[in-house]
C-alpha cells in the first residue's frame, strides 16, 4: 500500500495509537517493535479493543482481517507523518536545546493558543516515534503545531527536522546534557545546532536567546531572526527579569508578568514564549494571561507544602548545566533551613566521575544547611555531604538525618532515580 493509499484511511480514522492498553475506538494501531516486544503480536488484540486497523509488517499476522502489511512499521509511521505534514497548512515551529524544552514548549502553546488553534508535542514524546505522532495530531484546522525534539547523539535533530519540515526553529540553550551520546560539550552544540542548518537552508525564521554568546555567534551572518535580551541594545525585544523568590516575575513592554515557575533559570523559557508571541502579533495582555496561568506539572519545578516545609520538586531530570541552575537559585531563595537531595546525572559517559564532583564541591560553596547525595556516581565523590548508594539506603534510615521541622528542601535528579520517591518519606 503507498503512502498517498494510507494516508486516505488515515483521514478517515486519524486517532493513532501505538499502545494496546490507549486503543480508542476507530484508531489506527501502528505495531511498532522495542527491545523486549513486538506490537505485531499485539495487533488482534488492538483490532479486538475497536481499532479500525492494524498496520504491521510481520506475515504471519497477515491473514488477520483489518490488518495492512508494510515492509516496516517504524519507518512507514514516520513517512506517514511527514507526508501528512506537506497536505497541513498549520506552520511548525520546533524546538530542541539541553534544558527547558518541555516548559518553553508548554509556555509557547499557552501564548499561541490564546490567538491560534494549536497542537503541541504531548509531555515529552520528541524523538523518533513522539515526533511523527505529533505531525499526525495536526488537524485540518490546525494554525500552529509546535514541535518538540530531543536528541542524545549527532544527526538525529536533522533526522526528526527532514520529518518535520518547520517553517520557524528555537534552540533553549547548549547545555551538559547527554554527553555520552554526543561526544562532548561541542558536539552537543553542533547537534542541536542541525535546527539552526535545516531552518537556514530552508530560509525559514529562528528565534534566539541574544544574551547566549553561542547563539549569538551562530546566527550571526543570518537576517531572518528574531531575538530577546536583558541589555537594551540593538534591535532585539527586551524583556527585564524582575526576581524569582521562588516564582519567576519579569516585565515585558509596560506589563509585569508573575509566573508560576521557579528559578531564574526559568525566565528564558519564559522569554521565548513572550518573544514569539510578540512576533505572532498575540496581545501582551493575552500572553499575560497564558503565563501567570501555566502551572508545572510532572515533577518539574514544582513547589509542594508539606507540614511546614516548602519543597522544590524538581525531579523530571537532571544534567550538570541544570543541576548548577537549580542549586544556585534554591540557595538564594529567602529562608531556610534549606536542605538539598540530589540524585545522580545520568549519560555523561566519562565525564561522569568529574561532573559529580562539581557538583558536590558547589554544594559546600552555596548556602545550604543539609545535602544528601544518591546514586552511584555520586556516592564516590569527595565532601562532607552524606552520601547513599542509591534511595534503598536512604529510605530505612531517613528517619534518623534530622531534618529539621520547617524549611526548604530541593529534589533533583535524572528520571531513572525518581527522586519524587522522597514525598512518600517525607
Amino acid at each position: 500500500m503507498s503512502i498517498t493509499q494510507l494516508h486516505h484511511i488515515f483521514l478517515q480514522f486519524p486517532d493513532v495509537c501505538t499502545d494496546t492498553r490507549k486503543i480508542t475506538e476507530n484508531c489506527l494501531f501502528f505495531a511498532l517493535k522495542g527491545d523486549n516486544f513486538n506490537g505485531n503480536d499485539y495487533a488482534e488484540a488492538a483490532l479486538e479493543k475497536g481499532a479500525s486497523y492494524a498496520i504491521i509488517d510481520d506475515s504471519k499476522y497477515a491473514g488477520l482481517d483489518k490488518t495492512i502489511m508494510v515492509d516496516d512499521v517504524l519507518t512507514t509511521l514516520q513517512a506517514l507523518a511527514n507526508y501528512h505534514r506537506k497536505q497541513c497548512n498549520a506552520k511548525i515551529l520546533a524546538l530542541t536545546g539541553s534544558n527547558g524544552k518541555t516548559t518553553t514548549k508548554e509556555l509557547i502553546n499557552a501564548v499561541l493558543s490564546q490567538k491560534y488553534k494549536t497542537v503541541a508535542t504531548v509531555g515529552n514524546l520528541n524523538n523518533h516515534i513522539g515526533v511523527p505522532l505529533t505531525l499526525l495530531s495536526i488537524k485540518e484546522d490546525t494554525e500552529m503545531a509546535i514541535v518538540e525534539m530531543g536528541a542524545n547523539h549527532l544527526k538525529e535533530i536533522e533526522f526528526l527536522c527532514s520529518l518535520a519540515e518547520p517553517d520557524y526553529g528555537y534552540i533553549t540553550n547548549f547545555g551538559k546534557a547527554h554527553l555520552e551520546g554526543f561526544g562532548g560539550i561541542e558536539g552537543v552544540i553542533q547537534g542541536k545546532s542541525e535546527l539552526y542548518d535545516h531552518i537556514i537552508g530552508h530560509k525559514g525564521t529562528l528565534f534566539y536567546n541574544a544574551d547566549d554568546p553561542i547563539q549569538l555567534d551562530k546566527l550571526q551572518d543570518y537576517n531572518d531572526k528574531y531575538g530577546f535580551t536583558q541589555k537594551r541594545e540593538g534591535n532585539h525585544y527586551t524583556i527585564n527579569f524582575l526576581k524569582a523568590d521562588p516564582f519567576v516575575s519579569l516585565q515585558a513592554e509596560e506589563t509585569i508578568i508573575r509566573s508560576h515557575l521557579i528559578g531564574s533559570y526559568n525566565f528564558t523559557n519564559c522569554c521565548a514564549a513572550i518573544l514569539i508571541g510578540h512576533h505572532f502579533n498575540v496581545p501582551i495582555n493575552a500572553v499575560q494571561k497564558a503565563i501567570e496561568t501555566y502551572v508545572p506539572q510532572n515533577n518539574r519545578s514544582q513547589i509542594i507544602e508539606n507540614n511546614g516545609r516548602q519543597i522544590v520538586l524538581d525531579a523530571y531530570n537532571a544534567n550538570p548545566t541544570s543541576m548548577k541552575a537549580a542549586l544556585e537559585n534554591f540557595s538564594n531563595l529567602v529562608g531556610g533551613p534549606k536542605i538539598a537531595f540530589l540524585g545522580d546525572m545520568f549519560e555523561l559517559g566519562t565525564s561522569a566521575p568529574l561532573e559529580h564532583q562539581k557538583i558536590a564541591d558547589l554544594t559546600t560553596q552555596l548556602n545550604l544547611d543539609m545535602v544528601f547525595l544518591l546514586g552511584e556516581h555520586f556516592n564516590k565523590t569527595d565532601g562532607p555531604a552524606s552520601k547513599y548508594k542509591n534511595f534503598e539506603a536512604l529510605a530505612p534510615n531517613f528517619k534518623d538525618i534530622g531534618l529539621p521541622n520547617k524549611g526548604k528542601i530541593l529534589i533533583k535528579g535524572s528520571r531513572g532515580m525518581a527522586m519524587e520517591r522522597l514525598l512518600d518519606l517525607l
